[in-house]
């Protein structure tokens, strides 16, 4: 499994910004599917976004359009960029790794195998 170890939540005004990092302890990005997910209080963790070893992005619809999940490989991190925040957004947000895919990845939380501790985002209206 690989450690992660997501930072960048925080308050934000609605309609603001803030990007979210996760750094790995080992491994390269590029060798399997990275997901963001996130899980407000009292509610389901759900997911958010993914990306494969092909740089392939996919976005939930709740997201799309105003979030981007990118990824530097050398770095071993993996972003994501949150734009337009709503405070529907208001969440602890999760990285997750499913080290048993390349390309297929999947939008729910099992197939993932390595989770992040989380960070929360906090957006007021």
């Amino acid at each position: 499994q690989v450690q992660l170890v997501e930072s960048g939540g925080g308050s934000v005004q609605a309609g603001g910004a803030l990007r979210l990092s996760c750094a790995a302890s080992a491994y390269s990005y590029n060798n399997y599917c990275m997901g963001w997910f996130r899980q407000a209080a009292g509610k389901q963790r759900e997911w958010v976004s993914l990306i494969n070893i092909l740089g392939s992005t996919t976005y939930a619809d709740s997201v799309k359009g105003r979030f981007t999940i990118s990824k530097d490989n050398a770095k071993n991190t993996l972003y994501l960029q949150m734009n337009v925040l709503k405070p529907e957004d208001t969440a602890m947000y999760y990285c997750a790794a499913d080290t048993q895919r390349l390309t297929n990845c999947g939008t729910m939380p099992e197939p993932y195998n390595s989770w992040g501790q989380g960070t929360q985002v906090t957006v007021s209206s």
